[in-house]
């Protein structure tokens, strides 16, 4: 199977569970930060299946910038910007509060994810 189909797949598993596990009744601390990890997952192999030439490196840098983007974006305070935030896609997508925290999940998920996509190039490219 190919790299972008992968990835899709990965993707099209990481968005659904995702909005279940923010649905579900769990402790805070799991809830938060296992649904940041998610949303951490689509980001990146979103990245990879759109730009599937791309070596890990570039696209867990790619993801760590667009990461640090959306939390920061978080700061601004337009209100058709509020507006979407309000929404269920808006806070899947962007989320409502600002927190270095997330920053520091994000990027420990990207780097994690960086050595699993590290791997399934190095064994695609093994079995090709």
């Amino acid at each position: 199977m190919n790299r972008r189909v992968i990835c899709c797949v990965i993707v099209l598993l990481a968005i659904p569970t995702g909005i279940v596990w923010r649905s579900l009744p769990l402790p805070y601390f799991a809830w938060k930060y296992g649904g940041s990890a998610l949303w951490t997952v689509a980001l990146y192999f979103t990245l990879a299946a759109l730009l599937p030439r791309l070596r890990p490196a570039a696209i867990a840098t790619m993801s760590a910038i667009a990461a640090l983007l959306v939390e920061f974006s978080r700061l601004a305070q337009q209100p058709a910007l509020e507006a979407f935030r309000q929404t269920l896609a808006g806070r899947l997508l962007l989320g409502r509060y600002f927190s270095f925290w997330d920053i520091a999940a994000y990027w420990l998920v990207i780097i994690a994810l960086f050595f699993v996509d590290s791997r399934l190039l190095q064994s695609h490219t093994q079995s090709n």
